[in-house]
């Protein structure tokens, strides 16, 4: 008699912990995750609003990293470290307004992958690295040569500009479509990459405000005719 209700109570309780380890993984099932895009349509640089997106990382699980996942982020940082110290620097260099506003908004794209970083008990490969200094020697390399170039003229360094942000748009595509699996990371991403998408856009019409037509070098053309032919992109709440 007795083994008759030990079991049943036993086999209760393994339900009601699988029930809430179930509740603790689904926690973002009953919020509405914030737009965290602030888009400015007269210039197109865009911020990541830090407050909305701590809401909306808040209110979503923590899951497991895969280590291409953590490598994947460690990295972005650092690429969008490579553009606003790039931005800071040209617009020392051109004073340009275009620089000034669109490194502002780098900054709060490098503050939402440390959000990340310290979500997942990370370490930092910026840490108190400054302007120009790189932990990665591959991204160390790409802002060295393109400082370099940006520094012969405007029209060069705008260029150059064009050329970060299609760089950060395809790596972001790539992780988005081969190594990201995590809500919260897949959310911040998102936002990232239409970002880029409006920062190219924004370079692109000063380079024609210059009398210059740019050419793509990373994007395909299609890729990249999609991108300039479509307005101002306002948010991706990432699901």
């Amino acid at each position: 008699m007795k083994n008759f209700i030990v079991k049943p109570l036993f086999l209760l309780a393994l339900l009601v912990g699988a029930s809430m380890a179930v509740a603790s993984c689904d926690k973002d099932n009953n919020f509405t995750r914030r737009n965290i895009l602030q888009v400015d349509e007269s210039y197109g640089y865009t911020n990541i609003n830090l407050q909305d997106c701590q809401y909306n990382l808040d209110n979503m699980p923590v899951e497991a990293l895969s280590p291409a996942e953590q490598n994947s982020i460690l990295f972005m940082r650092e690429e969008e470290k490579v553009a606003r110290d790039i931005y800071l620097k040209f617009q020392e260099k051109w004073n340009l307004n275009a620089f000034s506003n669109i490194s502002a908004s780098e900054q709060t794209h490098m503050d939402a992958m440390l959000k990340l970083i310290t979500r997942y008990n990370l370490t930092d490969p910026v840490g108190s690295n400054g302007v120009g200094v790189f932990a990665n020697n591959d991204l160390q390399t790409l802002y060295d040569a393109l400082l370099l170039q940006g520094d012969a003229s405007l029209i060069e360094a705008l260029k150059v500009a064009a050329l970060v942000e299609e760089v950060d748009i395809v790596d972001l595509q790539t992780a988005l479509s081969t190594v990201v699996d995590n809500q919260d990371v897949e959310m911040v991403y998102e936002n990232l990459l239409a970002a880029s998408r409006n920062h190219l856009r924004a370079f692109v019409k000063n380079l024609q405000n210059q009398g210059v037509t740019y050419v793509p070098q990373r994007l395909t053309q299609a890729e990249y005719d999609a991108i300039i032919n479509t307005g101002w992109e306002h948010g991706q709440h990432g699901g």
